[in-house]
């Protein structure tokens, strides 16, 4: 199996214990489309363009995500400070709610794979750190 499959196998089992947890949580309501673009919301707030091009989806189906997201009460359109001309898409109160449930859960999860890797976790994380470097555009 080659390392990309790797690599995706347990990020979609996080993905998936994530979204169970938020549906136990009462966040039911959100799906597995909705997050993979509300998971990209930076905290004080994203452009549209952006969130597209991270979720690696076409601005128009990221903003029909996001009207769905708004729709449930979970994001609100904001004037972008540094542009009057542009929007931001920022969490609500609800929306924090949730990322807190998503944060929790994966901090358990992480908890529970260090436990399985011992020593092995800092090295990976550190790995795959330095692998970003090179394969997210986005890395800060």
């Amino acid at each position: 199996m080659n390392v990309g499959n790797l690599l995706f196998i347990p990020y979609r089992a996080m993905e998936t214990e994530v979204m169970h947890a938020l549906a136990e949580a009462g966040h039911g309501v959100l799906t597995l489309a909705q997050a993979r673009v509300f998971q990209r919301i930076a905290p004080g707030g994203s452009r549209l363009t952006d969130l597209a091009d991270q979720a690696q989806v076409t601005k128009q189906t990221a903003g029909v995500l996001v009207d769905q997201l708004q729709r449930a009460g979970y994001v609100q359109r904001v004037p972008d400070p540094s542009d009057g001309r542009a929007r931001l898409v920022t969490f609500t109160d609800l929306g924090w709610r949730a990322c807190v449930v998503a944060n929790d859960t994966v901090a358990q999860i992480e908890a529970r794979w260090a436990d399985h890797l011992g020593d092995d976790m800092p090295a990976l994380r550190r790995a795959l750190t330095r692998l970003r470097e090179i394969t997210d555009p986005y890395a800060t």
